[in-house]
C-alpha cells in the first residue's frame, strides 16, 4: 500500500462566483440548534456553491451540549422526500447522516437503488458528541449490510470504525489498518476521522483516507475551539458538495478538511 502525507495548512476551499453549478442532497436529522445535521449540511453546500436539498429523517431537540428529544419521521415520508427531489432535480451527489432506525435505512437504500451511479457519502452516525444515541441498536447491522456497500465514501469516527470492524483502534497504525479493512470490505473510499485521539499530544489533527490500495494522512494544525459540535456532519457534507461538482475524491476530501478547519478557527 502506498502511504502519502498531505499537509493542508495552505489549502483553501474553492468557491465559484458564477452562481449555482450543482445540487446535492442531505438525508439526515434536523438539529434545532443549527450546528449539526441538516442545518450544518446546508451551510457546507452553500459554501461550496452547491444548491442544497434535503430528506429529513428525524427532528431533534438539542443544543451544542445535549440532545433532549428525538422524533423520527416515517420511512414512507423519508422515501417520498428522496423520490420527489431526485425525480425533478439533477442531484450530483447525496449524503446520509442520522438515520435512526433499520426501517429508515431500508427505505433510503431501496430508494437510492433507483438512481444508479449517484455518488453517496455515508456518515455512519451512531450517537451525538454528548453521548445521546442516534441510531437504534438493531439498526447497526442493517446499516453495514444495506448502505455501506452502496457508498462512494464512508466517513466514520474512531468509535464507528470500531463498530464496523469489530476491533479496537488505539494508535495511528491501527487507524490505518481499520481504514484499509473497511475500504476493501465495501469497495469504497474511507475517511477515518481521528477526532481527539491525539489531543494535547500533537500539533496536528490527522484523519486517514484510504481507497483500498492507497492511503493518505490528511492533516491540519490543531486548534481548540469552544465546541466541535457538528464537525462530522460538516466534513461529510463538504465532501458531498465537492463530489456533486465533479471533483475527484482526493480533492474533495482535501478541501472538505480545509473547510472544517476554517470553521473551527
Amino acid at each position: 500500500m502506498q502511504h502519502r502525507s498531505q499537509p493542508l495548512s495552505d489549502c483553501r476551499p474553492v468557491r465559484s462566483d458564477a452562481g449555482i453549478v450543482a445540487a446535492a442532497m442531505s438525508i439526515a436529522g434536523s438539529d434545532s440548534s443549527g450546528g449539526a445535521g441538516i442545518q450544518a449540511d446546508l451551510q457546507a453546500f452553500s459554501f461550496f456553491g452547491v444548491y442544497g436539498t434535503t430528506a429529513v429523517t428525524a427532528v431533534t431537540a438539542q443544543s451544542p451540549s445535549k440532545v433532549t428529544a428525538v422524533e423520527p419521521l416515517s420511512p414512507q415520508t423519508v422515501e417520498r422526500q428522496i423520490q420527489v427531489v431526485c425525480g425533478e432535480l439533477n442531484i450530483g451527489a447525496a449524503k446520509t447522516g442520522m438515520l435512526h432506525s433499520a426501517e429508515i435505512i431500508e427505505a433510503v437504500d431501496r430508494t437510492l437503488a433507483r438512481y444508479h451511479g449517484l455518488p453517496l457519502v455515508v456518515d455512519p452516525v451512531l450517537q451525538s458528541q454528548s453521548g445521546a444515541q442516534l441510531l437504534e441498536d438493531d439498526a447497526v447491522q442493517t446499516l453495514t449490510r444495506r448502505l455501506l456497500p452502496r457508498a462512494t465514501v464512508i466517513t466514520p469516527n474512531l468509535g464507528e470504525a470500531e463498530m464496523i470492524t469489530g476491533g479496537g483502534i488505539e494508535n495511528g497504525e491501527q487507524m490505518k489498518a481499520a481504514a484499509q479493512e473497511i475500504a476493501q470490505r465495501y469497495g469504497t473510499w474511507v475517511l477515518l476521522k481521528g477526532g481527539h485521539r491525539d489531543a494535547g499530544a500533537s500539533d496536528t489533527a490527522e484523519d486517514i483516507l484510504c481507497n483500498g490500495s492507497e492511503l493518505w494522512c490528511v492533516r491540519t494544525p490543531w486548534c481548540s475551539p469552544e465546541t466541535t459540535h457538528g464537525t462530522g456532519c460538516a466534513l461529510s457534507a463538504a465532501v458531498t458538495a465537492a463530489l456533486s461538482r465533479g471533483w475527484g475524491t482526493l480533492d474533495a476530501v482535501k478541501n472538505a478538511k480545509a473547510y472544517v478547519y476554517g470553521c473551527l478557527r
